[in-house]
């Protein structure tokens, strides 16, 4: 069968993070939603996004396909239920389609002449931003399931002092030396070629994955997940990096989610608490204006390619757009659009000239190409962008 992820309603409440990718591609728990829903198909999905997207990340459209909402993260249940689809057959969750059996194309499709499945269960879904880091312990124990189900952690160095080794995952060429594991809060994962060095203490829900590192006396509280190829250390509480992200020295990060290529300078800390304990607000770029999260704890919101000096502070709930370049002292502004190259003092606009060479230094670091299409869909996003910059 063939299966096709689509981005759902929730799109735009997720950016800055879909500026630059599907929704199924945001990173919750220890995989992205992407590489969930492929594990427990047992197939390969493909993705109907924004059209200047689609390039990067192509639909392959058969006769037959099973069209998947992106937003809803997998289980057995609803994996079972779609695998028994017929045609023209959807699966709905309260109003909200889940998933449907169909032949027609996307434009022809019409909900009404299709039989209704109802979803009566309990789901994840990841419809706003604060949900990747407020949903991220629940995700995380269901992939540390899906991931070590079956399988016997490598063995653990006695010279690190452990707590719930059962629930401590170790996969092969990981190092860990002298560090402190708690996992009777929840699971701690420890992805391929990852390392966490001496001194480190790491509470659960944790993931670092694959040639991650946690550095020197880092202390990290979850649920957290480091993704693929990157760097934390100081405090860290609550948080996702996705990937090839740092926050590489001391600081706090907490209540927060860094997109890809992001980088902390040291000594960069963020407020996930407001002085008078109120709710957190946060900018939604549908609105343009500040929306409630429900939250009293909700600290940065950062998009792909943002970069911060040394000494940078954020307030409470402050989103930066992608490609930022944020420097100087005091507290900049709690929404920083993209391309945005400047600080508390004022902002100048970010051209994609500069940005793009930094961008290309940074990716080539790790051996990955900065491509035509990686510049085309920051081209577009710098376009699409410039209404909210103002200099």
């Amino acid at each position: 069968m063939n299966y096709i992820l689509f981005d759902g309603p929730s799109r735009n409440n997720l950016l800055p993070f879909t500026y630059t990718r599907p929704v199924a591609d945001i990173r919750v728990g220890i995989l992205t939603i992407r590489e969930k829903w492929e594990i427990q198909l047992g197939n390969t999905t493909t993705t109907i996004t924004e059209e200047y997207l689609a390039e990067k990340y192509p639909m392959v459209e058969y006769d037959e396909n099973v069209m998947i909402n992106g937003s809803y993260l997998p289980n057995a249940q609803l994996v079972k239920m779609i695998k028994n689809l017929n045609v023209n057959q959807a699966i709905f969750k309260d109003e909200y389609v889940l998933a449907f059996f169909t032949k027609d194309t996307q434009e022809d499709i019409d909900f009404d002449t299709y039989e209704a499945i109802e979803y009566n269960d309990s789901i994840l879904k990841i419809e706003h931003t604060w949900d990747i880091f407020s949903k991220n312990g629940d995700a995380l124990k269901a992939d540390f399931e899906l991931l070590t189900h079956g399988r016997t952690s490598e063995p653990i160095s006695n010279t690190n002092q452990i707590i719930g080794q059962d629930q401590i995952f170790i996969e092969e060429g990981a190092k860990l030396e002298f560090a402190t594991l708690n996992a009777s809060t929840g699971p701690i994962y420890i992805g391929k070629n990852a390392e966490i060095m001496e001194g480190s203490i790491i509470r659960g829900p944790f993931a670092l994955c694959n040639n991650a590192i946690v550095k020197l006396g880092a202390k990290i509280y979850g649920p957290t997940t480091v993704g693929p190829y990157s760097k934390v250390g100081g405090e860290v509480n609550n948080s996702v990096l996705f990937g090839y992200s740092n926050k590489g020295h001391d600081g706090f990060l907490g209540n927060s989610v860094l997109g890809e290529w992001c980088n902390l300078g040291a000594d960069t800390n963020n407020s996930n608490l407001k002085n008078n304990y109120a709710e957190v607000r946060l900018w939604d770029y549908q609105t343009e204006g500040f929306a409630k999260t429900g939250l009293q704890f909700c600290g940065l919101m950062m998009g792909d390619h943002s970069k911060c000096g040394i000494n940078t502070m954020f307030n409470t709930g402050t989103v930066v757009g992608v490609s930022a370049n944020i420097f100087g002292s005091g507290f900049p502004r709690n929404f920083v659009p993209s391309f945005s190259w400047g600080g508390y003092s004022g902002f100048t606009t970010y051209l994609t000239k500069k940005a793009f060479e930094v961008a290309n230094v940074v990716m080539s670091r790790r051996n990955i190409e900065f491509s035509s299409k990686d510049a085309e869909i920051l081209e577009h996003v710098f376009e699409e962008t410039k209404r909210f910059r103002r200099e």
